[in-house]
């Protein structure tokens, strides 16, 4: 906050919790602008040296351990979060008993991971190589729990300082990777090597920075009470990650790899927008938590706020990168991803769904209502799964993206019109969606 000008520090100087809040979302933004630069640069060098059927074979083993990712982390992140806010005198005992329960749902994850590829694709050994390497960041999940513990304090800084550190090392290793014209596998190893060497500094800055925990240890009382609640937010993160990946693992099974490499490259440009809204959400979320325990007319005063921010927000980067598409991939990627453009311009449109649905899902954690929230994650993952296997045949990436868009759409937005508890969520985001009823409010 020190580069803010003085007489905008004067209006906020008295409210030291906004200025955290402001603090949080500017480290978790450089984290992310950090990576936008580098990593788009480094990741289209990656694309471009591989060719769409190389890199389309990297990016189904990617995604496909990435389905199971969520079943390593259990569900816990924003329970950890929320106990250790609600009950900071429990902190040693909430982490302990958190980072235990993720080593062993890393574990199990690992077997699933193995053994469903060599279910899925018995004959293709690369394919069953590369998940079984990218497989192996599903065991250091445990470290995690550090990002929680800065994450509850609202002092990202921390893991951004670690994230953005291991990044920039393996962003250099994946350069000698491509000028020593290294093979796929190599690339696979250095994925697997960074979630390692992030995992070590988490746990090294966290006994730098965090508090001096007196004594660590797991309970298995507390263990139940974390499962009861996060179960439902297990499943939720299954389904989210189904409706996230399935389409690649689809593309990729019924059409081809090179296929996946034309869909990803076009998600690689859409999704990278989509920290704006965990960035902000993840900073808010403490204060929310705090106002609803105040006034719960104006917690839902701010959550329409949020709301407010999150659509528009997604308008204004979704409008300008569908007119862009085609020139934009064939400039990043090159001419032989020209059929990505179609796929982004299509694709991008998502971002209004998941902007609305990180949002949305503070109130279901604040609420305690996790089993709402799978509902409608699960749904989401079905509608998504049944339009791949309509459109996929037919219009191969492109309908992978429709079927993205639509799913998403169901899941963030239309699943609230169903639940009577969630009806009220609905029209505030309908009426988010409302320019006029958005400029009333602030004007």
């Amino acid at each position: 906050m020190n580069i803010v000008p003085g007489f905008i520090r004067r209006h906020v100087d008295h409210r030291p919790n906004f200025l955290k809040i402001i603090d949080n979302i500017g480290w978790l933004f450089f984290d992310r602008a950090l990576r936008m630069g580098v990593g788009v640069v480094v990741g289209v060098w990656v694309a471009r040296y591989l060719g769409p059927e190389r890199f389309g074979l990297l990016s189904f083993a990617i995604a496909f351990v990435g389905i199971f990712s969520a079943f390593a982390g259990l569900g816990l992140k924003d329970i950890v979060v929320r106990d250790i806010v609600r009950d900071p005198e429990c902190k040693e005992e909430i982490l302990s008993t958190a980072a235990l329960l993720q080593l062993l749902g890393g574990l199990l994850a690992y077997g699933i991971v193995l053994a469903a590829v060599f279910w899925l694709r018995p004959d293709d050994a690369l394919a069953r190589v590369l998940v079984a390497i990218l497989g192996t960041t599903t065991l250091f999940g445990a470290a995690q729990v550090v990002a929680y513990w800065f994450e509850s304090q609202v002092l990202s800084k921390y893991t951004v300082w670690v994230g953005n550190a291991t990044f920039l090392v393996f962003a250099a290793i994946k350069v000698a990777l491509i000028l020593n014209n290294a093979p796929l596998v190599e690339f696979a190893w250095a994925a697997a090597a960074e979630a390692m060497l992030a995992a070590v500094l988490l746990i090294v800055m966290f006994r730098v920075r965090g508090p001096k925990l007196h004594q660590l240890s797991a309970s298995y009382t507390r263990a139940k009470a974390l499962l009861k609640d996060s179960w439902p937010l297990l499943m939720s993160g299954m389904a989210i990650m189904i409706y996230l990946k399935i389409d690649q693992i689809m593309l990729g099974q019924m059409v081809s790899d090179e296929s996946v490499g034309i869909y990803s490259a076009a998600t690689r440009i859409s999704e990278i927008w989509y920290f704006i809204p965990m960035a902000i959400a993840a900073s808010v979320f403490p204060s929310l938590l705090e106002t609803k325990k105040r006034s719960e007319t104006q917690y839902y005063r701010r959550l329409q706020h949020l709301f407010d921010l999150m659509v528009w927000m997604a308008i204004a980067i979704a409008v300008p990168m569908t007119f862009l598409s085609s020139p934009l991939v064939v400039l990043i990627f090159g001419e032989a991803f020209a059929d990505s453009g179609i796929v982004l311009a299509i694709h991008i449109w998502a971002a209004v769904f998941v902007f609305l649905g990180v949002a949305s899902g503070k109130w279901f954690l604040a609420e305690n209502r996790q089993m709402l929230n799978m509902q409608r994650s699960a749904l989401g993952a079905i509608a998504n799964v049944i339009l791949n296997l309509w459109l996929i045949p037919d219009y191969g990436a492109v309908g992978a993206a429709l079927a993205t868009v639509i799913s998403y759409a169901i899941a963030a937005f239309f699943a609230d019109l169903l639940q009577k508890d969630t009806r009220t969520m609905f029209l505030m985001k309908v009426s988010a969606l409302n320019p006029l009823g958005v400029f009333g409010r602030y004007l």
